[in-house]
């Protein structure tokens, strides 16, 4: 997989940031609960609003921020209960409609003119598609890039299909054992504090990367991992009880080949029955690929941006070689 060298960390735009890296302002969930937001680039360029997922910050974004802020006005903010955002004190705060509510909140106050093109990874990615798929986002969504995180609502109605093809689906129910497991009382939390899980995000970012390659340290926080974990709590039954809706605005999927936890065949096929314009790639790279090589994803964005009329379906050799098979809308 490739690797990108060190990046500058890109240059926030000044306005109310009191010290270089601070927020740029605060967003006010329905909830009370304060988003910190941050902002790059030209005000008066496309705004492209980037969300980050578990265990992460906005800071998983920095690689990809520094190249794209010369082409947009980029967005991203600390998701409530990570960062410099506030955290709810009840599990219901980080329920679906809640986690949508506050993309709606950024976008109002980043973005009030204007659609925005949304570009979400994990857990971002999963509230993305809630809002990629809810009328009330038709006129705020220009176009929507998923990475490694499938509608809650899709991967239940994949699942209920697994029967189709038994193997993809128990390869998938493999890597997602973690989300049963978060399910426990009291455990989960332990094994955050203890390292466990530390050491398992580090051995899935580590696929495919040179050993000499270390991540940044001292990124991840064990209380942003602690409260992410009602994630998983908060929305699991909508698993159980898929409710497939279409989406509002044209749609790009990005699989990353080897990817310990979102499988290629879940990330690719379960968009397909409820997308009007989809384009999908299977990229080389693991879980952690938007960190770890972010010339590939600003470039695919970029190019999907300027293109949402093409679906296709493509492929990138391990060299990165593009292979299109698609048709003009």
């Amino acid at each position: 997989m490739n690797s990108s060298p060190p990046h500058e960390s890109p240059t926030l735009i000044a306005n109310n940031a009191a010290r270089p890296g601070d927020p740029t302002r605060f967003a006010d969930a329905t909830d009370g609960v304060k988003l910190a937001i941050y902002e790059y680039g030209d005000s008066d360029r496309p705004t492209a609003l980037f969300v980050h997922g578990f265990p992460d910050d906005h800071r998983v974004w920095e690689p990809a921020i520094a190249l794209a802020a010369g082409d947009f006005h980029v967005v991203t903010y600390d998701v409530r209960g990570t960062g410099a955002s506030g955290q709810p004190t009840v599990r219901a705060g980080y329920a679906m409609p809640q986690l949508r509510d506050d993309l709606a909140a950024v976008i109002s106050l980043t973005s009030p003119d204007a659609p925005v093109h949304l570009i979400a990874h994990d857990w971002g990615s999963i509230q993305g598609w809630s809002a990629a798929t809810d009328p009330a986002f038709v006129d705020t969504l220009a176009s929507f890039t998923s990475i490694s995180g499938p509608s809650l609502d899709m991967a239940g109605a994949w699942i209920r299909r697994g029967r189709r093809h038994p193997g993809n689906l128990v390869r998938q129910l493999a890597d997602s054992w973690y989300i049963f497991a978060f399910q426990l009382p009291f455990l989960p939390e332990m094994l955050v504090r203890r390292g466990v899980v530390e050491k398992l995000v580090a051995r899935s970012e580590s696929i495919g990367v040179p050993a000499d390659v270390q991540p940044p340290a001292g990124r991840r926080s064990r209380r942003d991992a602690i409260n992410g974990i009602e994630l998983y709590r908060a929305n699991f039954r909508r698993l159980l009880s898929p409710r497939p809706a279409r989406a509002v605005c044209p749609v790009q999927v990005i699989a990353p080949r080897d990817d310990a936890h979102v499988t290629v065949p879940l990330g690719l096929e379960a968009p397909k029955p409820f997308t009007d314009t989809l384009r999908t790639h299977e990229i080389p790279g693991n879980h952690w690929v938007v960190e770890q090589n972010p010339a590939l994803i600003v470039g695919l964005v970029t190019e999907f941006i300027s293109t949402t009329g093409f679906i296709s379906t493509t492929e990138f050799t391990s060299t990165g070689e593009q292979h299109q098979d698609g048709d003009r809308a």
